[in-house]
């Protein structure tokens, strides 16, 4: 199985951005964690990162054909973006939606998420052990 996870804007601030919220690791050790278990679970994964809308559709697009599932955090995109909500339901691929912290219990504009209108699911406010409940999910319900 191929998975894209996608991270959006400022998840690459982690361990620096509002620590009360985010907590102190970094982006590295977000990476370090999801590779280290995608590795034991024998699953082909790619990790990408981008602050530009723009760069995070033409990522959706080029997985067209190539991935088997895709993990994204939209960060703040989520509250904004249909462009990405249509790049995702154009490609067509099985997609978990992943939240490190729980939008739900943050402010208002935060509860909005265009994304989970085509995500299969969408995980909030499990840290980075939602990254591996996404893959999971993926690879139990759509490994071809």
């Amino acid at each position: 199985m191929r998975i894209l996870i996608i991270n959006g804007p400022n998840i690459n601030m982690l361990g620096i951005r509002e620590k009360n919220i985010y907590g102190s690791k970094n982006y590295k050790d977000l990476i370090k964690y999801i590779k280290e278990y995608t590795k034991e679970k024998d699953i082909e994964i790619e990790i990408y990162q981008s602050n530009s809308e723009g760069q995070i559709i033409n990522k959706i697009q080029e997985a067209y054909n190539l991935y088997d599932g895709i993990v994204i955090n939209p960060a703040a995109y989520t509250h904004t973006s249909i462009a990405i909500l249509d790049a995702l339901k154009a490609v067509n691929i099985p997609t978990v939606e992943v939240h490190l912290t729980d939008v739900n219990k943050r402010e208002d504009f935060r509860k909005i998420s265009y994304v989970s209108y085509f995500a299969k699911k969408t995980i909030k406010g499990k840290g980075f052990d939602g990254y591996i409940e996404a893959i999971d999910f993926l690879k139990e319900n759509y490994d071809k």
